[in-house]
């Protein structure tokens, strides 16, 4: 999702809208005792607990991800965002929170199979992420660098997380709650490393 186009960055912040508002609907079901029968995936509560470990954890990641890149000597060669695109983001951490550690997961087939899934998912979204590629007028290029491996890296861990949070034994109704506060925290930790460091470019 390039920057350089702040209607397309609003109108998929108005479509996370809609999508949330539909979640939304399905969880205060669900408290009231009346489930939807099609109900949106983990729209549920959870313990405020679980809410709280789940953006910790993101943030104790988030901080192995700073220092590796200051270690491996990377830490400028970070992309630019604006305001606007870092508001976009968490929208996107809804959205892929949804879709991933709601409906891309491998459920009553047994642990094996779920783990499985998990680890197979988390790579997949660990490479959708374009650190190792980039589509650029018409051609695919191949970023193999330091930088682009460890990006990748921090993301398949930080999904590993996501799913992790989903399913531990404090978030027994397996609620997505916990999934969107870990992925909004490690968004909200990446804006804020990216604003400390200069790499915040105005608002749109």
């Amino acid at each position: 999702m390039g920057q350089d186009n702040p209607l397309l960055l609003l109108a998929m912040l108005v479509a996370a809208g809609v999508a949330g508002k539909w979640w939304l609907d399905d969880y205060r079901a669900a408290r009231r005792g009346t489930p939807h029968p099609r109900a949106l995936p983990g729209a549920t509560a959870a313990p405020l607990g679980a809410v709280m470990l789940a953006a910790g954890g993101a943030l104790v990641l988030l901080a192995g991800e700073t220092a590796g890149e200051f270690a491996l000597d990377v830490s400028g060669e970070q992309s630019r965002m604006t305001v606007l695109f870092g508001g976009y983001t968490l929208a996107a951490a809804f959205i892929e929170e949804l879709l991933f550690r709601g409906f891309l997961v491998v459920e009553n087939r047994g642990r094996a199979a779920l783990l499985a899934g998990i680890v197979g998912a988390s790579a997949l979204f660990a490479l959708l992420h374009p650190f190792l590629w980039e589509w650029s007028e018409g051609r695919l290029l191949v970023h193999p660098g330091a930088k682009a491996w460890w990006s990748t890296a921090a993301v398949f861990a930080g999904s590993l997380w996501f799913y992790a949070v989903r399913f531990l034994p404090n978030n027994p109704g397996r609620s997505l709650l916990p999934c969107f506060a870990a992925h909004a925290a490690k968004n909200l930790g990446v804006f804020a490393v990216k604003y400390a460091l200069g790499f915040v470019s105005g608002w749109w």
